[in-house]
């Protein structure tokens, strides 16, 4: 199942892609695709329903991030070994990891806001893991049983903020509207292995990322495992998982974003994104 949320901010509905890509009202099977309708239970009553004997939607309406109540937004770092090259870093020897704030998260097709002093925004296409059951001390051979689905995330990051101003890379990966996740949330039966998905990204038109999530350093049945240790993960947290190279920090000379720029992603399987860079201060900000 493809589900996602559409409408505008703050007014988003419940939805379903049909096999012909159109959307499929899901208001009168549920109020709200949440945390709580991404548990194993629920996702087995949707795959139930045939989209087609849903109403319709027309149109072209907005898409919102595909469910709500993310508790956390978890980040892995450098988990692809040739983007560690790019950024002239070691490969870690275990993942790492920090947080983006929830208040980040926005729609797969919203403006990304250039933050006030912003003056190295990059880009980052990645597949994000949607966990489905709550997941504490888990087994590698079973993690991918407590995984809803996969996403398509950005993980847009200012490099200033997060390599310049001291340690913390949070600063640099939080600020509204770094977050886009969509279109739709793709469950786990669609996706027999996220260790196969080829990866691209654009800027402008031009080709900056392409990759596969084979060359992983940590595969998503490691990462979920991993976390758990550290802490539980509940039904609607995100663990975006590393990016490919191809990055701006690692051109040479270095290329950051810009006002008006265009950045068009997607992965196999899970859909496009795209998003235009505006100033802060001429858009609102997008939440989930």
């Amino acid at each position: 199942m493809k589900l996602l949320r559409y409408g505008p901010i703050g007014q988003e509905l419940p939805g379903m892609l049909d096999v012909s890509g159109q959307i499929r009202s899901l208001l009168g099977i549920l109020p709200q695709i949440d945390s709580y309708a991404v548990a194993p239970g629920e996702l087995a009553k949707l795959r139930k329903i045939k989209p087609e004997s849903l109403p319709l939607v027309k149109g072209q309406p907005r898409l919102g991030v595909p469910f709500i109540g993310i508790g956390k937004f978890i980040g892995v770092g450098l988990n692809y070994a040739d983007h560690a090259a790019e950024a002239r870093l070691p490969i870690p020897a275990e993942p790492i990891l920090f947080s983006k704030a929830t208040t980040c998260l926005s729609g797969p097709n919203d403006p990304v806001i250039m933050p006030k002093g912003a003056s190295k925004l990059d880009w980052e296409v990645e597949l994000g893991i949607v966990i489905g059951s709550k997941a504490q001390y888990v087994d590698e051979a079973n993690a991918l049983d407590f995984v809803a689905g996969y996403c398509v995330v950005n993980d847009i990051s200012e490099r200033n903020f997060q390599m310049e101003r001291g340690s913390q890379w949070d600063r640099g990966k939080g600020c509204d509207t770094f977050g886009p996740v969509g279109p739709y949330l793709v469950t786990s039966d669609e996706i027999r292995n996220p260790q196969a998905l080829e990866m691209w990204l654009d800027v402008n038109g031009q080709n900056r990322q392409q990759g596969n999530t084979k060359t992983m350093v940590f595969g998503c049945a490691h990462l979920v495992s991993y976390i758990s240790r550290f802490m539980t993960l509940l039904p609607g947290d995100i663990i975006t998982t590393g990016t490919p190279p191809g990055v701006g920090m690692g051109m040479k000379p270095p290329k950051f974003l810009r006002v008006g720029d265009v950045m068009t992603l997607g992965i196999q399987g899970l859909g496009q994104q795209r998003q235009t860079v505006v100033a802060y201060g001429t858009a609102c900000v997008f939440r989930a």
